[in-house]
């Protein structure tokens, strides 16, 4: 297999000042056929700090969903400017745009979207075939990311023989494998009981904790309320943005599934 080709010159940089997301005026209209378009966003601004834990709510149809497309690099705005790192990504083609989701950006998604016939080191480890690591390589560390979530005895699990919120630290897990720079969750306890979210929320605190830059789109107040800030999208622009002045904790006996851990060697 072909190593993973080296980053853009272009491509951001971790170490690059201010904050880690900058848009500006961003837009997207998709064609849906003969002349009816729709607008998914209608010239959005939002700048996101370094280490930042905010969520991102808004009702059906807002824009939410387009926009945590654009930021994590999986679509490209119709027009306006997405600055990753403080570097220009909203006109980068494929290619380029596959190495920074690669190297750069963490996805937790409601449906896990887990492998149903491989393990858990397996799924976990699927991020860094695609850089062309080796095989004993891709192992250990996907092998460290299942041990930050706690998961260590449920290694060669596959994801029938996992509960619900197994495979969402199996999950986050493979995001962690690659170090990325931020996380985007797309509702990740929305497919989980209370307490079982819980515990999903308490990783994501000891996450953030660690410095790390985390999305997360909801629409339950009690879980954005974990954030630091809610940013609110109605008609595809931000409504408003306010700051939590009393964050929520999990809830007793949540315990994090994650403790502080320095970064996997040859990210």
């Amino acid at each position: 297999m072909a190593t993973e080709p080296a980053a853009s010159p272009r491509g951001p940089s971790r170490d690059a000042p201010g904050p880690v997301i900058v848009a500006r005026d961003l837009r997207k209209v998709y064609v849906l056929g003969g002349d009816v378009e729709v607008h998914a966003l209608r010239g959005l601004d939002l700048d996101v700090q370094h280490g930042e834990y905010a969520a991102i709510m808004g009702p059906s149809g807002s824009g939410k969903s387009t926009l945590l497309q654009i930021l994590g690099c999986l679509d490209n705005p119709t027009s306006g400017s997405y600055r990753l790192a403080g570097e220009e990504v909203a006109a980068l083609d494929e290619d380029a745009l596959s190495v920074i989701r690669n190297r750069r950006i963490g996805f937790v998604f409601q449906a896990y979207n887990l492998l149903g016939r491989a393990t858990a080191l397996d799924n976990v480890a699927l991020p860094l075939l695609y850089r062309g690591l080796p095989l004993r390589e891709r192992r250990e560390r996907a092998l460290r990311a299942l041990e930050r979530v706690g998961l260590e005895d449920r290694v060669h699990h596959r994801p029938n023989e996992l509960s619900g919120g197994q495979k969402q630290r199996v999950a986050i897990a493979r995001a962690l494998s690659t170090e990325p720079d931020i996380l985007l969750a797309d509702e990740p306890t929305g497919n989980l009981d209370s307490a079982t979210g819980q515990e999903i929320l308490a990783l994501f605190d000891a996450l953030h904790g660690e410095g790390r830059t985390i999305l997360m789109v909801t629409h339950e107040n009690e879980v954005a309320e974990h954030c630091e800030r809610i940013i609110r999208i109605r008609d595809g622009l931000v409504e408003a943005s306010e700051a939590i002045a009393r964050r929520r904790r999990p809830a007793a006996g949540a315990t994090p599934a994650a403790v502080a851990a320095p970064p996997i060697a040859g990210s």
